[in-house]
This record gives structure tokens, C-alpha cells and sequence, in this order.
């Protein structure tokens, strides 16, 4: 499961930059979300999976959870790529791990065994690498969004964990996914009046598709489910494979020429992936 979610988020970050050349940011968003709440609604249905949250106080964990785990993420990230490399944005977003791993530690209790202490290691080193070339010249603010997108990403994925919502985990995602349409859209209407697709080419249109269906929806829905089978440091670790993928798609399909310290820095992130997926995880049931 995480290694088909670093597949498709990794590659969804050019194919979103390619829709973002001709369609704005919260247009964009409201569809993808829109797209998404479908996917997982109908994943819900056609599995048998209860939607049901029967516990009153679970729709503020989720309200809350969606604010940080899918509209922060989503608008931010969006937002990132407007002033900032689609590589340098995808790699700073994952500075989550790092965040995490805080955040794990303040409200979970947990700590990190060796070989999670090693990919840390091995994640901030990465990190360090290249956004110290940024830090000589003027930093864009698309980089402090993406960093911000990878702190809210943490906060969430951990308050999820913490919160311990009774409901199906493909309920979870389908909510959260619907509440983030909710807000998004509202955002869209406030800032820019309505959707914006008519001048959209083909191209554009299908690159939206596919965010929506695949990294709104398939990828929400195996997150979660991930986040409840596996403890927050280890989830959000685990997914450090995505940024590499999305270097390497950003720079098939846009262009993009990563520097010196950029293969480094994504060597050293690939590195801290790998150490997380071959680790021993004990077993944890699916309802805890």
C-alpha cells in the first residue's frame, strides 16, 4: 500500500503543475476534491463499508483532521507551485516526517526505534541539502508554503491517530475528502467568483481528472487506512519515496534539471524510504 501511494502522489505533483498553467489554484482544487469525494464515496458503496460516524464529538476530529490533512496540504501546495520548482515544492512538502515525528512524540508517546532513527537521520541530512542552496538568495514564498504544507500534513496525520475516530478507515477518507470539497469550494467562491475551466485545454482538463480520481481519491483512501495499520512516525516516514518519484516525473514531463545538491538530497530522502519499508513493524489490528 505505501508503495503504491508514493507512486501516485509522486507523480500527481507535475501532472497538477501541468493543470495549473492554464486553470487557477482553488478552481482546481474545488474540482479535484469534488472528484475525490465521488471516488471514495463510490469505493464505500461498492465494497459495503459502513459511512456511518456514530459518535458526535468524531465529526469535529474530522473537520479538524480534513482542515490539516487535505485543505492545508491541497491549497498550499497548490499555491507553492506558482512561485517555486514543482521538484524543490514536492521535496519540501515532505518535510512531514520531520514535523511528525514531533508531533508523534508530544501527543502519542511514541519514539522512534533504530532503524526510524536512521531514516530520520538520513531525511533531515536530505532536506538540509537542498534547501541550503535557497537560503544564499532570496527565498520564494512558494517554499515557505510548501514547508507549511508539510507541518500541517504532520499535525494531521498525528491528531488522526490520536483522535481515534470509530468509524470504517475508508469512511474517514471519504469524509474528510467531502468536508475538504466543502471548504474548498467555499474559498473558491469567496476568491475567485467561480469556476474557472472554459479556456482550459484538453490537456489541462484531463491532468485535473486524473488529481481528482487518483490522488484525491485512491490515494486518500490508502493513506488513511495506512495511518490506522501503522503507527504515525512509521506511516509518515514510509512515504518519502513519493518526492523522489516526483523529481524524477517533474523532470520527464516538465523539463525541470535537478542540481548537484539536488540528486544528493534525493538520494539521501530515497535512502530513508528504503530504510522504512524494509523495517519489521509488529502487528497492529486494523480497529485500534
Amino acid at each position: 500500500m505505501l508503495v503504491m501511494l508514493c507512486v501516485i502522489w509522486g507523480a500527481t505533483w507535475p501532472i497538477m503543475r501541468i493543470a495549473l498553467y492554464e486553470i487557477p489554484p482553488l478552481s482546481m482544487r474545488t474540482v479535484t476534491a469534488a472528484l475525490g469525494s465521488l471516488t471514495l464515496y463510490l469505493a464505500c458503496r461498492l465494497q459495503g463499508r459502513s459511512l456511518r460516524v456514530a459518535i458526535t464529538r468524531d465529526w469535529l476530529h474530522l473537520t479538524i483532521a480534513s482542515l490539516l490533512n487535505i485543505v492545508a496540504f491541497t491549497v498550499f501546495g497548490s499555491f507553492a507551485q506558482l512561485t517555486a520548482a514543482t521538484s524543490r515544492v514536492t521535496i519540501l512538502a515532505y518535510t512531514m516526517p520531520i514535523w511528525s515525528v514531533l508531533f508523534a512524540w508530544l501527543l502519542l508517546r511514541e519514539w522512534p526505534n533504530r532503524m526510524q532513527a536512521t531514516a530520520l537521520l538520513l531525511c533531515a541530512a536530505g532536506l538540509g541539502i537542498l534547501i541550503y542552496p535557497l537560503a544564499e538568495t532570496k527565498i520564494p514564498p512558494g517554499i515557505w508554503l510548501a514547508l507549511l504544507t508539510g507541518v500541517c500534513w504532520a499535525a494531521g496525520t498525528v491528531y488522526l491517530k490520536w483522535a481515534r475516530i470509530k468509524a470504517d478507515p475508508m469512511a474517514i477518507a471519504s469524509w474528510q475528502v467531502t468536508i475538504a470539497f466543502a471548504v474548498t469550494t467555499a474559498f473558491m467562491l469567496i476568491f475567485e467568483g467561480h469556476l474557472h475551466f472554459a479556456h482550459a485545454s484538453p490537456l489541462a482538463l484531463l491532468c485535473t481528472a486524473s488529481t481528482g480520481f487518483l490522488a484525491n481519491g485512491v490515494a486518500y483512501g490508502l493513506w488513511f487506512a495506512i495511518v490506522r495499520r501503522l503507527p504515525a512516525m512509521t506511516a509518515s516516514l514510509g512515504v518519502l519515496g513519493s518526492p523522489a518519484i516526483g523529481v524524477v516525473a517533474s523532470i520527464l514531463l516538465l523539463g525541470e534539471r535537478p542540481t548537484a545538491a539536488d540528486l544528493v538530497g534525493f538520494a539521501l530522502i530515497f535512502a530513508a524510504s528504503t530504510c522504512v519499508l524494509l523495517a519489521r513493524q509488529p502487528t497492529i489490528r486494523a480497529n485500534a
